[in-house]
């Protein structure tokens, strides 16, 4: 299978160094870079046979037509030219993370002669310093407009401060004391610019540095007997105080750092960063990707830090702090770590933390990109293009006669061979419909059988001519969680019931192999497809319904337990379970445990253990 690959090279070829390379196809575009210690050992990785390849790395090289490399001095060197030829290139098959919404960001235009400070949701402006990015964009600019009472920064447009120029008169935000009023020469261009720099300090340290200051000047104002000055820096102290309040402070204020949580599934990933400044949380972002090759976690987290602090054609990167928390050190550490060094101008820790305050709020980071995870999969379900897509693209690959309007998705689940439980998911036009799922109780918990079963008894509806019975809709598709003898166990069922005419195909989790009637290899469809997507959620679906109808189950048989116990009703059956979770756990309560339950005696508690101790 590797000859296959006319332009692999001989292995003596490759040299033991660190190096560069870049997958091209035959139009000489670059499908891939990627970096390695030792580029012989990296690219005999990618020329083993194909069949051992993950399907994803496989569909790349069968794309390409060639492979170059470049060799450096260091590893460090590999990873500043990968980041470089990843940006001027754009490789298709590379990770690129990209916003999941837009965010509002306070921004400074240091690089105008008279600074400006506004919210924007536009990260491609030059010559500007942002902060953020925030999620609420009214509370941005309720704190922006306390800050300017402290630090009279020109807010206005450029029509509007032109206007003041040319007439002389400053706009109402200088009556206000909201604006220094540059544009009439109250305030030089150098001053205001150090006021936005002022500004910018603040905003960007987010401790009490500022307000500790501001307290010396008040009360050196106070002792010289300026009393007027000293009510300005009183009033400037309680506006930074109240801004300060509005941050979280999640940790020790000499705490500058980004963190960063995970979470991902075999087609999509998405990542939380929190910005804690000063031991405040300043901001948060989350990203999301496509994977279009099979990446660890390590690997996805350094692409994220080479695109997070590297600038982009017109927009500055954000700041880098003192410290990066990861949920897991990505890939070549040390190597990141000089590089962000050089860009801060400082020296730049990445960690990962295991215990402590930086776990427990990495661990909600984590839950946050878990969330715009889910949210994302939501808004590719719910956008009709995409669904309308995803059904042709399954009419296509299929090779069905029109586009599966209803699919049924079919999977089953049992705890150690008991209480199996089969489930039944209903998508029409691409959306769920709930009203119309069925679950089916089942006495075998081999799963090729339960498959059987749930389908023998599911196909009998449709040998009914009522219209009006919606179990009884014949569908377009039929799905089942499983590979190869899950599907046989469905050709089985539709033809011991007669039914003919079905498209039946079963949709396998390692690879996400698509398994189906008349074929002898499973179908790979496209990574990053509509079509794909939509039969992950689909699968996915029947699986969490599946798994709360046999934990339902599961429940419901041990309340009946429980309920057989002499003197022991629905009620305090719930109580126990409630408490306890399960009869093992129950068994190994003690007496005083029990009697703390309301409604539960000495003589009652002794009763329950010696019911479950025989």
């Amino acid at each position: 299978m590797a000859n296959e690959l006319s332009f692999r090279p001989k292995t003596s070829e490759i040299p033991k160094l660190p190096g560069v390379y870049r997958f091209l196809d035959s139009d000489e575009r670059v499908l891939y870079v990627g970096k390695a210690k030792n580029l012989r050992a990296r690219l005999s990785n990618y020329f083993g046979p194909l069949d051992s390849l993950h399907e994803r790395t496989k569909r790349m090289l069968l794309s390409a037509s060639d492979v170059k490399w470049t060799i450096v001095a260091t590893e460090y060197e590999a990873l500043q030219l990968e980041f470089t030829w990843i940006k001027e290139f754009q490789p298709p098959f590379n990770v690129r993370f990209r916003d999941d919404k837009s965010y509002p960001y306070l921004a400074i235009s240091m690089g105008d002669a008279v600074p400006r400070a506004f919210v924007t949701r536009n990260r491609e402006l030059k010559g500007v310093k942002y902060f953020g990015p925030y999620t609420q964009s009214w509370a941005i600019r309720d704190t922006l407009d306390s800050l300017l009472k402290v630090y009279p920064v020109r807010s206005c447009t450029a029509g509007i401060f032109q206007r003041a120029k040319r007439s002389g008169r400053p706009c109402l935000l200088a009556e206000l004391g909201k604006c220094s009023a540059p544009c009439v020469a109250r305030i030089s261009q150098p001053e205001h610019k150090a006021l936005a720099k002022e500004l910018g300090d603040f905003i960007g340290s987010g401790n009490d540095s500022h307000v500790t200051n501001l307290k010396l000047k008040m009360q050196n104002a106070s002792e010289l007997e300026n009393y007027e000055l000293a009510a300005r820096y009183r009033d400037d102290i309680g506006a930074l105080e109240r801004v300060l309040e509005k941050s979280t402070v999640v940790l020790d204020d000499q705490v500058d750092a980004d963190l960063i949580g995970l979470s991902r599934d075999e087609l999509s990933a998405a990542v939380s960063i929190f910005m804690v400044r000063g031991g405040r949380i300043r901001g948060n972002r989350s990203l999301v990707v496509d994977l279009e090759l099979d990446r660890t976690n390590a690997e996805l987290l350094e692409y994220l830090l080479q695109e997070l602090y590297s600038a982009g054609v017109k927009s500055e990167p954000p700041a880098v702090p003192r410290q990066i928390m990861v949920t897991e050190l990505p890939t070549d550490k040390e190597a990141l770590e000089l590089w962000l060094s050089e860009i801060r101008g400082k020296g730049c820790s990445i960690s990962a933390p295991r215990r402590g305050d930086k776990a427990a709020l990495l661990a909600t980071a984590s839950q946050n990109a878990a969330h715009a995870l889910q949210n994302y999969k939501l808004k590719r379900v719910s956008d009709f293009s995409a669904r309308a897509e995803a059904l042709a693209g399954l009419q296509s690959a299929l090779a069905m006669e029109t586009a599966p309007l209803r699919i049924e998705c079919y999977d089953i689940s049992h705890l150690s061979g008991t209480n199996t439980v089969g489930s039944m998911v209903v998508f029409e036009d691409g959306l769920s419909r709930k009203d119309q799922y069925r679950k089916f109780n089942l006495e075998t918990a081999d799963d090729t059988e339960s498959v059987y079963q749930v389908l023998m008894r599911r196909l009998k509806y449709l040998k009914t001519d009522e219209p009006n019975e919606r179990f009884s809709y014949r569908p377009g598709l039929l799905v089942i969680d499983g590979g190869l003898p899950q599907l046989r166990a469905a050709e089985r069922a539709l033809k011991d019931s007669g039914i003919q005419g079905l498209t039946v195909a079963s949709l396998a989790k390692r690879l996400e192999e698509v398994f189906v009637s008349g074929l002898d290899y499973p179908l790979i469809l496209p990574r990053t497809s509509e079509e794909l997507f939509l039969l992950q959620r689909i699968r996915d679906e029947a699986h969490r319904f599946a798994i709360t109808a046999q934990r339902a189950a599961r429940s419901k048989s041990i309340s009946s337990a429980l309920v057989d116990i002499p003197g022991l009703g629905e009620q305090k059956a719930r109580l126990l379970l409630r408490k306890f979770g399960s009869i093992r756990r129950l068994k190994l309560a003690s007496e005083a445990e029990i009697t703390q339950l309301p409604g539960f005696s000495e003589r009652l508690a002794n009763i329950v253990l010696e019911h479950l101790a025989d």
